[in-house]
């Protein structure tokens, strides 16, 4: 079929969506932070910050940081090489959103005979762009603690270099046997082949046909995004902040924001490699398309059970902030309740209004890239809060203990991984020419 993906608008479209869906994911991911670390921890968390009354449950918090950075001075200290110095904070935050354009995020969009890729960047070895451009993190990390002339700072960029490296040789190797599997490099591809079945109900996911690669990936890449119980890099008790001791306003808001951006890469790379991608279970895109009205009549009953769930819950927590509080903050759960009920209403009225109604001739396949777009986002907003449990769960490691893991468990697992990867292909006779 003919091809509309070079056309300047789609081309334009899909890198401005992979471009600012990690940025979108900013808020929620620093949101998940604050309130699942205060509920591990027994806190309240974030709610005293608001605009007009309303503390969205503590969003506005994050709202408040992202003005404070850009309003404070941007205090440079004279030891520092400067070109270096500022070089880095804009390497980090670009080679994180890099990583984002080969991810597919829904199957191709068919409109009237032309096929529109669901993916910015589509490579016949599209898995190794990740590895590519995320080795060049390093760089930033390296950069910014040299550039820095600190001592606090150079321990930092070394640190991170040594557990960058290390964990970069794990994290390809984990990948192999995913590769082995499907037979290709192609992102998109694989995400296809995982829509199957195996013995007829349970899905080609590759966290069933790679389990132990499924694990030593994710360890890798919990290694490769710095955070605890992998943040050697920037820890506290010992190094200050590390490579970026020295940085202040919107050039440490850079180094923050590409942290959380690498998270909602990886996580991307998780579901994208295992967890089937924008795959949802046995709803092959074919099918989502040939039941669009009855799919259509799902979606707004769906809106109308969360609406309806959200109001009760939301009305309990109501009586507990009138009980609890004496200023605005008493009127938040009714603030959602109002919200979520316009939802419910919104889906009813869709509900009532559908049965007479034809849809368009392209409603289908839009329905079945958003529904399957939903499907991405919603798989990878869960690994990555799984990022931020882990975070708040385990104490870090020493030095010693964090090469060890890398260099004496990963890396011999993930070859042994390999091996018997390949041996059951041969033995079942699944290698692809």
């Amino acid at each position: 079929m003919p091809s509309l993906n070079a056309h300047p608008a789609i081309v334009l479209g899909r890198v401005l969506l992979m471009w600012l869906f990690p940025l979108l994911c900013l808020p929620l991911m620093i949101w998940f932070e604050r309130k699942l670390s205060a509920f591990i921890q027994d806190r309240t968390g974030p709610n005293r910050a608001a605009i007009g009354g309303i503390r969205l449950g503590g969003v506005v918090h994050t709202l408040a940081d992202v003005l404070k950075l850009l309003c404070k001075e941007d205090v440079i200290p004279d030891q520092v090489h400067r070109l270096y110095y500022k070089l880095a904070p804009a390497v980090a935050i670009v080679v994180a959103q890099l990583l984002f354009v080969v991810m597919p995020f829904a199957d191709d969009l068919r409109i009237r005979g032309h096929d529109i890729a669901m993916q910015a960047l589509r490579l016949d070895i599209g898995v190794l762009w990740p590895l590519a451009v995320g080795a060049m993190m390093v760089y930033a990390v390296v950069l910014a603690g040299w550039a820095s002339n600190n001592k606090y700072g150079t321990l930092g960029g070394l640190r991170a270099a040594a557990q960058l490296v290390s964990y970069e040789v794990a994290l390809g190797l984990s990948i192999m046997g995913v590769i082995m599997v499907y037979g290709t490099l192609d992102l998109h591809e694989i995400v296809r082949q995982q829509g199957e079945l195996l013995w007829g109900w349970l899905p080609r996911w590759g966290v069933f046909l790679q389990p132990l690669g499924a694990v030593l990936f994710l360890v890798a890449a919990f290694a490769e995004t710095n955070r605890t119980p992998f943040d050697m890099a920037e820890r506290e008790a010992e190094i200050v902040a590390g490579f970026h001791t020295e940085y202040s306003a919107v050039r440490f808001a850079f180094f923050f924001m590409a942290e959380y951006v690498h998270v909602v890469v990886a996580s991307g790379l998780v579901v994208t490699l295992f967890l089937g991608g924008w795959q949802i279970p046995w709803l092959p895109t074919e099918r989502l398309r040939a039941h669009a009205p009855a799919v259509l009549v799902v979606l707004l009953a769906g809106m109308v059970a969360t609406g309806i769930a959200v109001v009760v819950l939301a009305w309990r927590w109501s009586r507990t902030l009138l009980a609890q509080y004496r200023d605005k903050r008493r009127y938040e759960g009714r603030f959602w309740a109002a919200v979520f009920a316009a939802v419910a209403l919104a889906g009813a009225a869709g509900l009532v209004l559908l049965p007479g109604a034809a849809l368009p001739d392209w409603m289908p396949a839009v329905l079945a890239v958003l529904l399957q777009f939903g499907a991405f986002a919603t798989k990878t907003l869960l690994v990555a809060t799984s990022f931020i449990w882990v975070r708040w769960t385990l104490p870090s490691f020493r030095y010693d203990q964090l090469m060890a893991l890398g260099w004496k468990h990963l890396m011999p697992w993930a070859l042994a991984n390999v091996t018997v990867t390949g041996v059951l292909l041969i033995a079942f006779g699944k290698v692809r020419e």
